[in-house]
Formats: structure tokens, sequence, C-alpha cells
């Protein structure tokens, strides 16, 4: 009950802001902002009650699980389940939903109702990716992301805004429709061998798969979680969808859809095609490191504010990938972390991004500069997370980087090593950012207004988190803890000598294995 709430609050406070709009503008807000108040609550709770006590070892918990038939003629399930790596995810997606409704209190003017609706049914879609087990209800939710977030950027964004949103559409659906392909794919496959037609992510754990069909079923779940991440060459649409969204679709964007295809990699791709990863690992790893360093150079080189902090994104989720095909248990925790940290500093990033515009009306980095003096506040809640994107230790940003980096170089010193050199440039192009907006003499007519006690207090939040990260890490890596063990168990039926640290046995049905019995050993 507990998940299909998580699932439903959103939707059902989207439609009720979409209502109440009749009657006040500010009644959107506040519902919208008290729902995902109320799911945090639930995350929190989940967390305090066992979602921190995993160790460790083999076996890997479900904490929550629930599922009903739906269309049982074709094994379709309404199948939704917790563990500590969906815990974590959908921990984000309440913070990160609600900052955007916070930050957007005073940007977003026209169609407000409207506007929240959108965004708590993209969210729906999210937390729906983060929790759904059956392979069609995960497609479903996936497709569910895509629409509202079309429409957030095409009615609110900016210039090109019509241009981003389509571009952003076709990239991502075409995307989609790869991985419903390959979905088709391994049903049919798994149904032949076994008798049973199931999309039930449980019962296709372990499927055996012909090794060149398994390769071919697995490239369609790479290209949809590839276009999501972003993965370069597939990466066009993220700055021209960043850079038109409005803020609070720029914090989505930045903290949570593109954690899905992170996600996806992790739950599907490691699990379900172990052998196939193996293979393609060489080049997935190589295509993270030239994600690292074209993303950084590309930011380094931007003039316009917005579009610089979207391109650190490709940089940044480089880590992720190269964590995710390393199959380190290290290079895991790291890829885990880093998708957390760079939902918070980046999403503070393009709120502080919206911030600036909305004070003086442009993101030319040309018209900026000397904004220390008249807004010291919010000039220095930019310096901490620019001090976060490029890896500063104590920021929690450097923990998933250096894990990372200290992972991959187990398996493979080759990638460690110029992927190490995206720590540089993100130094460069953080302080280029700070040097030319907030720093030197300022521009003539421009003149900052500081934070307004709203925005101070939900900046500082942000910063106090990415700071906390950074000093204490441990509640986050012991929650993912027995995911990110079993995913190694996976990777060690092929993985190279570096990762057999430990004998383990494994069967499918023990990665969805529930509450062990009372007194068991893990």
């Amino acid at each position: 009950m507990i998940l299909t709430g998580l699932i439903i609050i959103p939707l059902v406070a989207g439609l009720s802001a979409w209502v109440s709009a009749r009657w006040n503008s500010a009644l959107p807000r506040w519902i919208s902002a008290a729902a995902f108040a109320v799911k945090l609550m639930i995350v929190v709770m989940i967390w305090a009650s066992g979602g921190a006590a995993y160790a460790p070892g083999p076996s890997c918990q479900w904490l929550l699980e629930v599922r009903h038939d739906w269309i049982p003629q074709l094994g379709i399930s309404f199948h939704l389940a917790l563990d500590g790596l969906s815990l974590v995810m959908v921990g984000l997606s309440a913070f990160l939903g609600l900052t955007a409704v916070i930050c957007s209190w005073t940007e977003i003017r026209e169609q407000v109702g409207f506007f929240h609706f959108l965004l708590m049914t993209v969210l729906t879609g999210i937390i729906g990716v983060f929790l759904a087990v059956d392979l069609i209800l995960f497609n479903v939710f996936w497709e569910v992301m895509l629409v509202p977030m079309y429409f957030l950027i095409g009615i609110w964004g900016h210039e090109n805004r019509i241009y981003a949103a389509v571009k952003f559409f076709i990239f991502t659906q075409a995307g989609g429709l790869a991985m419903l392909a390959a979905i088709l794919a391994l049903y049919f496959v798994h149904g032949n061998q076994t008798g049973g037609y199931t999309f039930d992510y449980f019962e296709l754990l372990g499927t055996s798969i012909p090794a060149r069909a398994q390769l071919w079923i697995m490239l369609g779940f790479f290209v949809g979680f590839a276009v999501k991440l972003p993965v370069v060459p597939l990466h066009t649409w993220l700055a021209d969808a960043h850079t038109e969204a409005p803020t609070a679709g720029s914090v989505i964007l930045a903290g949570l859809l593109l954690k899905t295809g992170g996600y996806g990699f992790l739950r599907f791709v490691i699990p379900l095609f172990p052998e196939a990863a193996a293979e393609v690992a060489p080049v997935a790893m190589a295509l993270g490191v030239v994600g690292i360093i074209y993303g950084a150079a590309l930011a380094f080189a931007q003039n316009d504010l917005k579009r610089l902090v979207a391109y650190t994104s490709v940089s940044h989720l480089g880590f992720v990938l190269l964590g995710v095909f390393s199959r380190n248990e290290l290079a895991l925790q790291g890829a885990v972390m880093q998708m957390v940290c760079h939902g918070i500093s980046t999403g503070a990033l393009f709120i502080l991004v919206g911030m600036v515009q909305e004070r003086i009306g442009t993101r030319d980095l040309n018209r900026m500069g000397g904004f220390w003096a008249s807004a010291p506040r919010l000039s220095g809640m930019a310096m901490v997370f620019a001090l976060a994107s490029l890896g500063l230790p104590g920021m929690g940003n450097f923990v998933g980087e250096f894990l990372v980096l200290i992972g991959t170089y187990q398996v493979s010193p080759w990638m460690a090593v110029p992927a190490s050199a995206g720590l540089v440039l993100a130094a460069a192009y953080s302080l280029r950012m700070m040097l030319r907006a907030f720093f030197g003499p300022a521009s003539p007519g421009q003149s900052l207004v500081d934070l307004t006690r709203r925005e101070a207090a939900l900046t500082a939040v942000m910063a106090a988190l990415i700071i906390w990260l950074g000093v204490h890490p441990q509640p986050i890596l012991t929650t993912v803890a027995r995911p990110v063990e079993k995913l190694r168990v996976h990777a060690m039926t092929v993985a190279p000598d570096e990762m057999r640290s430990t004998p383990l046995n494994f069967s499918a049905r023990d990665f969805g294995s529930r509450t062990l019995p009372t007194g068991a050993e893990p």
C-alpha cells in the first residue's frame, strides 16, 4: 500500500493543483509542496525503519513489495518493489520535487495549476520507474515522463522552446522504442525456453539467452538508457532542453530524468545481461571517459550560463557510465553516489542560474560581473555549488567521483587515468564561471538583488546536504550496499580477476529475495 501511495500521491496532488487554480492561484503551489513533503516524510520513515540497516552480503532484501495482476493473459502485473537503491532514488525524487516547486514559486505566473499538474505527473513517472519491476509497467512509467516534460519546456520555456521540446521528445521517444523492442524480444525468448510468458523482472533474471541474441537485446536497453543518461554521441538534445526549460524543468531534468538512465543500467542491463554487458564494457567505459572530457571542454567554451551548467551534466554523468561498466563494487557505489550528489549540486546551480536570469533578464556571461558586491549571499551559494561541481574534497561529488576512479583503476588503469582529467577540467569551467559572473568589475548597469528568505533557505538546505554527503557519505553507501553487492555478484560471473575478491553464490530468485528468516545470517 505504501508503494502504491508513492505513485498515487503526486498524481492526485497534481490533479488537485490543476483544479484548485480556479479559486486561488497560490493553492497549486501549496498543494504540490505539501504532497512532496509528505512523500519525503514517507521515505524518511522507511529509511529509519530499516532502509539504512543493510550490511554487505550476498542477499538483497526488498524492503517493500506489492503485486497485483493487471493483464495476466499476457503475463503483465502491477508489480512494485523497493530496495536500498530504489529508496535512495525515490528520496532524491521527493526532495528535488519539493525544491522544484519552491524555486518556481514566483517564476511561474501563467497557467499555474496546469504547470503544477504537469510537474507532478513527471514525478509520478519518475518514481514509477524507480519502483516498477514488471518490464511493461516500467515502460509505461518511462513514457509517462516524456509528454508532460515536453509541455513544460514547450509552454513555459524560453526563446527556442518549441525546437528544444521537439528535439527532446524525438530523442527520448526513439530510445524508448528501442527499449520496448528489447523488452518484447526478452519476453519471447524467455517464453520459448520455459513455456511461461512473463514480463516479471524476477522471473526474467537468469534467462539463458544465446550470446549473439543477448547482445542485441541488451543493446536495445542500452540505447534507451544511454539517450536518457545521456551518453556521447546521444547527448545533443540535453543542452537545448536545459537551456530552454523553466528552472523547475531544468532541476527535474538534471536531477532526476537523467538518473533514470543510470538507474536502468544498474537495475536491468547488468543483472539481466551479464555476459553481454561484459562484452560491451570496454566500449561503454571508453564512452564514459569521452563524455567526461568532452562535456567538460564544451562547458568551458560556453558563454550562456545555463548552457554551461547543462554540459557539466554530460561530464559528471560520464563517471556514472564508467562506474557501472567497471562492475567493481567501489565503482558501483561511486556511480550511485555520483547520481545523488549530481542531482543536488547541479539542481542547485540551475536554481541559482534561474534566479540570476529572473533578476537581470539574461544568461550571457559577457553581460555579467561583480555580482559578489551586490549579492554576496547568492554569490556565496554559487561558490559552494561550483566547488561541489569541481569535486572539492568535503563535498559529496568528490566521494562519488573518487570511488568511481579508484574502482575503475582496479579494473582498467588505462580508463581511470584519462577520466581523472575530468577533475582538472571541472576546476577550469567552475572557476571560469565564478570569475566571469561573480568576481571582477561589475558590468555597466548590472546589479543583482540578493537572495530572499525563501531562496536563502532553499539553497542553504541543499548546500548543507551536499556538504553532509561529502563529510559523512556512509548512510547512502550503507543503504545501497546490498543491491550493489548483488550487482557485483552478477558481474563476477564474467568479470576479470581483479573483481573476484570473494567467492559468492547466487541465484536469480535470490536477487529479489524478501526478508530473511528470523535469525538467519545474510
